[in-house]
């Protein structure tokens, strides 16, 4: 049985958009209204989605030149940005944007090092990743590497503010109170980005996603930015 987020309706190219969950879904009505917000905020998000993604693009092009240049300089091998399958909204894949952080065949290694993995539950993080290059580790801290995420906002992907968009692999993992994460589009930061980053357990991480889906408001989203940029400038959590 295909699973709830399969698109029953179109053809056999575009059903392979949607990850197959129905082994994670005991009832399909779960959480049927759980995150439905009015037309009217949908709008306003969107609004503030395309006006913030713009203005940080511009703002911040001088820096996107100077990261561009520091990461061919230690490493000309490989890409500028790193691009990776994710889960979105309603469980439709789409592909996510970084500044490589780390080695050209890091996604060759992670194998091997799965087992060192030092965070509970559907994700995979080490303090002490061997992949991570020099300048990695230095975006990473400010997570400037997650600037490319922008352009995600701006073609409607990805939110500013929303739940960290996740892997197929992880979700394949997914309880079904955890699949309620995908009941709004993933974000660049959230609570989980200003209580803790790395240093969140998954199922704390599930929590904070949750609370937020349940408490939306334009104002709630500009308070987690305004966090966001500090925290940013602290590094706490982040690795």
């Amino acid at each position: 049985m295909e699973g709830k987020f399969a698109n029953t309706g179109r053809n056999t190219v575009q059903k392979e958009l949607y990850i197959k969950i129905g082994d994670n879904v005991d009832d399909p009505d779960f959480g049927k209204n759980f995150g439905r917000k009015t037309l009217y905020f949908r709008v306003f998000k969107r609004g503030i989605d395309i006006l913030g993604s713009l203005l940080g693009l511009i703002l911040l092009s001088p820096v996107f030149v100077i990261v561009a240049f520091l990461i061919k300089q230690e490493d000309s091998k490989g890409p500028i940005v790193f691009s990776q399958k994710r889960v979105g909204k309603n469980g439709k894949l789409f592909t996510m944007y970084k500044f490589r952080s780390m080695c050209a065949d890091a996604e060759e290694q992670l194998e091997e090092l799965l087992e060192f993995n030092e965070i509970e539950g559907a994700m995979f993080k080490i303090k002490e990743d061997p992949r991570v290059t020099k300048i990695g580790k230095k975006i990473r801290k400010t997570s400037i590497d997650e600037l490319p995420q922008l352009f995600n906002v701006l073609k409607g992907e990805m939110s500013l503010v929303g739940p960290r968009p996740p892997l197929k692999r992880e979700v394949d993992e997914y309880s079904q109170r955890d699949m309620l994460r995908l009941c709004v589009k993933p974000g660049c930061t959230g609570l989980w980005q200003i209580r803790g980053r790395n240093d969140v357990h998954f199922d704390d991480m599930v929590e904070f996603d949750l609370e937020y889906i349940e408490t939306q408001s334009v104002w709630n989203d500009l308070k987690i930015i305004s966090q966001t940029i500090k925290v940013m400038f602290l590094s706490r959590g982040a690795y």
